[in-house]
């Protein structure tokens, strides 16, 4: 069986486990349960700590994972990033109080404390710069002010929570990180299909199907707007003047759409979601 790891707890866990059932796949029913045989589909799932899942992939004993991009670069694992899978976004970003950092190259030989040290590390010496790393668990911003260190580097949103504790952000992006899905053998088999499936349910979340009649004389007008991935399915009607038109479009655009469509001369539109697709 493909063994594949999942994250137990967390921003990423919820997210992957419902990507996963929506690929076709067996749900854990019982919340404490550690493993899920699923022999339909060929695969086991092992439900693990987000920031252990790198290095059991890494290690081999474990084929396949989902993950932070985040983590995986702060483990230090073989393993390394097949396919984002665009949930759980975060940037990590460095902060100060002001006025005593201005630039990255500031932040040589100070103290920097942050949860991701082989990130943070990673990314300083990549632009050869030596900082002190702190590691701490969590609430890394009120390092600074407790007297720990003079810098921090970690997930900003809004940056409100570090301008709480008298921060500001500088210096540039250390990453933008999503969930992806990683393995030491990408080759390996029954990945294939788990990335097909999943890619299938990242185009059902982000496409609709809009269906719309039309004058068969507006059909060129009518692409320029609704392309499709390839092309518009078009058929005849019943009356030969007009033609129903299917296609693809991204779902945040669809109420756009709709209305150049309207405006266009288009009747009887309709929108669909997509609950599997296979691109």
């Amino acid at each position: 069986m493909l063994r594949i790891a999942v994250p137990n707890k967390g921003s990423l866990s919820e997210t992957a486990v419902e990507m996963l059932v929506e690929a076709g796949y067996a749900g854990r029913r019982d919340p404490r349960a550690l493993t899920v045989a699923d022999p339909r589909n060929g695969v086991e799932f092992f439900y693990l700590r987000p920031r252990d899942i790198a290095t059991y992939v890494g290690s081999g004993a474990l084929d396949v994972g989902i993950t932070g991009r985040d983590l995986l670069l702060d483990s230090g694992s073989a393993a390394v990033e097949i396919q984002p899978l665009d949930f759980g976004g975060s940037t990590f970003r460095f902060a100060a109080p002001p006025g005593t950092v201005s630039t990255l190259a500031d932040l040589a030989g100070v103290r920097v404390a942050t949860s991701y040290p082989g990130l943070v590390g990673g990314f300083l010496a990549q632009h050869g710069i030596t900082a002190q790393l702190i590691r701490l668990d969590g609430a890394v911003e009120s390092a600074v002010r407790l007297g720990v260190a003079d810098a921090v580097a970690d997930v900003v949103s809004t940056g409100s929570t570090l301008r709480a504790q008298g921060l500001e952000i500088v210096g540039p992006v250390i990453l933008e990180s999503t969930a992806v899905l990683i393995s030491a053998q990408p080759d390996r088999a029954g990945i294939a299909t788990l990335q097909r499936r999943l890619q299938g349910v990242l185009v059902a979340r982000q496409y609709v199907l809009i269906d719309y009649d039309l004058p068969r004389e507006l059909l060129e007008r009518a692409q320029a707007i609704t392309p499709g991935l390839e092309s518009p399915t078009v058929s005849p009607l019943a009356d030969g003047s007009w033609v129903a038109v299917r296609a693809m479009v991204p779902r945040d655009e669809t109420n756009h759409v709709m209305d150049a469509l309207y405006e266009l001369g288009a009747r009887a539109i309709l929108v669909s979601s997509i609950h599997a697709a296979r691109i």
